[in-house]
């Protein structure tokens, strides 16, 4: 198969337009200015007649101050009018409640230097918030006009003269009236009208406007303007009403523009190009998201966001397949033939080795001296917090006899993190009704997928029709019956045996096409099934999957795992030398590919240390894009229509039909 030419990744700095301009008037500044000022007002006036509790009178003055930082806010990028004047006058009078000390010329001055020099320490005024030690963030918040006035001082000759002046005249006359009040005896009824409300509203602030978008965040604007800030996702109807939409500060930094009211429109109509570019993105509990994990929390939640942000299973957080160091926790006898492996994976490493259900390790280990590279389908499920894989021995196999006699709790292996993708994305909210078919050792991504769907989707039923010699060769034999008990009503399993004569005769003998054509014209209807896997040998995963394409399953609904691709002779016939441009941890190395090379023996023949386990086009591990060029796959039993509609290919089967091809194993 051959896939398409891919145009070059969107420009980094290129912004996408977020089809909003700067209104005459923002009508929604106009509202929430009358309203934070009327309450205000009402605030004062129950303070000073001792009409509400001290408490209360503080906190809805606070709220007001908050609100008209939005509008200082704003004022201060001119998004609220395209006159200037209206922007200043909005702005002049919103600085007095938020900020008395500072004149409204200088505190855009000092914010704007915010967005020009964002998680820059030394420049950026705000990470005295954003960066500030964990033990020391509570001070910091209620401080914030301090590095205000120190970024003020530090940049005077800078600053026109009567912007100057008027920032003297303000804490001049901000100091007369404390002192003033104190003389006559209204100290405390100032404090309870503003000076309190004013320092709550700022702690709030650098709380929620610049602690949470921009903390532990180490890219600065001028080093990448998508992560030097970020979106925070989740419950969305309390926390973008509650924040004043400043949960996507990322569109604001962006953009900066465009009125507050606008950045969840803009995000809404960009999200895919802000995503191409590797926006920075957390979650309204702190857990932070690369664009793929977003994508798959987005589909996840979907309908549960608005009421409470559920975690979906994280993918690993390595760019692409590397390998680790990683103890056994333990190695458990399944069959006579089989063992369960577990890992101890450390802390540090337990992104790098998050998983999906239906993915797969490789193990690498030296063995007499000669390294010896297997692939191993993780048969835990997500949900369990275990690492492990089923080992069924082969005869004559270096690993897996080494797995049965030698391995023992407490060795250390190379594993490379988790790769592949032949589950399906889990949904809570989800009905459907899932069959798989499995064969020996074909039973461990299956059993992840199985165990892992069950647990997420409460309304969902699952069929497995597992074929096996006999009882005793088996694997996992007595937890799918364990799970059968669990799931009762949502669980069959179907054990097909060919070499046990005290087995039911309907399901004697070997699973085949035959038998399952048979069982699509009885009780399980092609069209009732919402998704199929098939794992197993080579000749009946394809005779399997042929029988279901011939009954109208579409290749979206039918999954393929392999033990391992058909073994094909080298030719060099048809084939042509090209210069191969390979993309790896951050890297690129310009290579010349030999007649009848694939991409992948070009970069492992140069010394890459390109990701690949089987060889065979089944397990999906040296995956990668192509960028620029083409290419023709041999064979291909791992990737996904949308694998291939996204221009990804098996680089262990892809030949250049191209003169020069470029591809990347990080995207």
């Amino acid at each position: 198969m051959t896939a398409s030419t891919v145009q070059p990744a969107p420009s980094r700095h290129a912004l996408p337009d977020p089809g909003v301009r700067v209104p005459s008037l923002s009508w929604p500044i106009v509202v929430i200015f009358s309203a934070a000022l009327t309450v205000f007002a009402a605030a004062t006036w129950a303070a000073l007649t001792a009409s509400l509790p001290v408490p209360v009178t503080v906190a809805v003055s606070a709220a007001a101050i908050f609100v008209l930082f939005t509008v200082l806010h704003d004022a201060s990028h001119y998004s609220i009018s395209t006159h200037r004047w209206v922007n200043v006058a909005f702005g002049r009078v919103a600085m007095l409640f938020v900020s008395p000390l500072i004149s409204f010329k200088s505190f855009a001055f000092i914010h704007i230097e915010h967005h020009r020099n964002t998680n820059d320490d030394e420049n950026d005024p705000d990470h005295f918030v954003s960066g500030a030690p964990t033990w020391q963030v509570p001070v910091r918040f209620a401080l914030m006009d301090v590095p205000y006035l120190a970024f003020l001082v530090r940049n005077l000759g800078r600053r026109p003269r009567a912007e100057v002046l008027e920032t003297a005249f303000l804490i001049t006359a901000s100091a007369a009236v404390i002192v003033g009040c104190s003389v006559s005896g209204h100290l405390w009824t100032l404090a309870v009208v503003y000076l309190i409300p004013e320092r709550v509203a700022m702690f709030v602030l650098a709380w929620w406007f610049d602690w949470l978008p921009h903390h532990d965040l180490e890219d600065t604007q001028q080093e990448n303007r998508y992560r030097a800030t970020r979106n925070r996702v989740g419950a969305e109807w309390i926390l973008t009403p509650l924040l004043l939409s400043q949960n996507y500060h990322l569109v604001h930094h962006l953009h900066p523009s465009i009125p507050f009211h606008r950045y969840v429109a803009a995000w809404r109509r960009n999200e895919e190009a802000y995503l191409e570019r590797d926006a920075a993105i957390g979650t309204v509990f702190g857990q932070q998201l690369d664009p793929q994990e977003y994508r798959e929390w987005k589909r996840l939640n979907g309908r549960l966001a608005p009421i409470l942000p559920i975690r979906a299973p994280r993918r690993s957080s390595a760019s692409h397949p590397v390998f680790h160091r990683v103890p056994v926790a333990s190695v458990e006898r399944l069959t006579g033939d089989s063992v369960l492996v577990r890992f101890a994976v450390p802390d540090q490493l337990r992104d790098q080795f998050a998983f999906q259900a239906g993915q797969h390790l490789t193990v690498r280990t030296d063995l007499g001296g000669e390294g010896v590279r297997r692939s191993y389908s993780i048969c835990s499920s997500v949900a369990s917090g275990e690492l492990a894989i089923g080992v069924k021995h082969i005869p004559g196999g270096a690993f897996s006899s080494f797995a049965m006699g030698q391995l023992r709790a407490g060795d250390v292996l190379e594993l490379m993190t988790p790769a592949g993708s032949f589950g399906t994305p889990v949904d809570p909210l989800a009905a459907k009704t899932y069959v798989a078919i499995a064969a020996g050792s074909g039973i461990t991504p299956i059993l992840s997928v199985l165990t892992t769907t069950l647990e997420v989707e409460a309304e969902s039923r699952f069929t497995l029709i597992y074929g096996n010699r006999d009882a005793g060769s088996t694997m996992f034999g007595e937890q799918l019956a364990d799970l059968e008990t669990l799931y009762a009503d949502r669980l069959r399993v179907i054990h097909v045996r060919s070499r046990d004569p005290r087995h039911p005769a309907p399901l004697r003998g070997r699973v085949d096409g035959a038998r399952l054509a048979a069982w699509l014209t009885t009780d399980l209807a092609a069209a009732a099934v919402d998704e199929w896997f098939l794992c197993g040998p080579v000749e009946m995963v394809t005779d399997l999957r042929d029988v279901l394409l011939d009954h109208g399953v579409s290749t979206e609904r039918l999954h393929v795992e392999l033990f391992h691709g058909y073994d094909r002779p080298r030719v060099t016939d048809g084939y042509r030398p090209a210069n191969v441009t390979v993309r790896l941890s951050g890297q690129q190395r310009e290579l010349a590919l030999d007649a009848g090379d694939t991409v992948l023996e070009s970069a492992l023949k140069a010394g890459v240390e390109a990701p690949y386990a089987c060889l065979g086009g089944a397990c999906g591990t040296c995956r990668a894009k192509v960028l620029q060029g083409s290419v023709e796959m041999d064979q291909d039993f791992a990737l996904s229509p949308s694998d291939l509609a996204g221009g990804y290919v098996l680089t262990c089967q892809s030949h250049p039909t191209s003169s020069s091809v470029v591809v990347d194993y990080d995207a």
